[in-house]
């Protein structure tokens, strides 16, 4: 069962982390590990790809620099939502960007998905350039909760 990020990051045979997390983020992982993954996953374990947090593995060092996953399986539209944490230390040096692609091309190997999408604030502007570069385009602007969508 969940005790702690480094037990976790040991279980998996990972060096343990000294991750940089805003509180807020911090909060919402909290959350999502006893509300969504650690549930999810045990109620769909054949489906748990679509339910947990995929942890983002700086190789050289084998350390997890951050999580990426889905909101559960492609809903009746054929689009899944995605989320995504990157550790404070590693901004702003591509990570994120290479782990949404390899995301993008793994859902879109599954004929269900039609479209991925993501949510972020108006004000966090390198994930806004992230979509960007990635070929998500803005869909929707609900009082600053920026709504982004990738069509296959």
């Amino acid at each position: 069962m969940h005790t702690d990020r480094p037990a976790m990051e040991l279980s998996l045979g990972l060096n343990p982390s000294a991750m940089l997390i805003d509180p807020l983020y911090q909060h919402e992982i909290d959350d999502a590990m006893i509300n969504f993954w650690l549930p999810k996953t045990l109620e769909y374990p054949e489906q748990y790809k679509w339910y947990t947090n995929w942890e983002i593995v700086l190789k050289n060092t084998n350390t997890s620099i951050g999580g990426m996953g889905f909101g559960g399986e492609p809903n009746e539209k054929g689009e899944v939502e995605t989320g995504y944490m990157i550790d404070g230390n590693h901004h702003n040096k591509g990570y994120a960007t290479e782990a949404l692609r390899t995301m993008i091309q793994w859902a879109f190997g599954h004929d269900a998905v039609q479209a991925i999408v993501i949510r972020t604030f108006a004000d966090n502007l390198p994930s806004r350039k992230m979509m960007d570069k990635c070929g998500f385009k803005q869909v929707d602007d609900i009082d600053g909760l920026l709504t982004y969508r990738l069509r296959r």
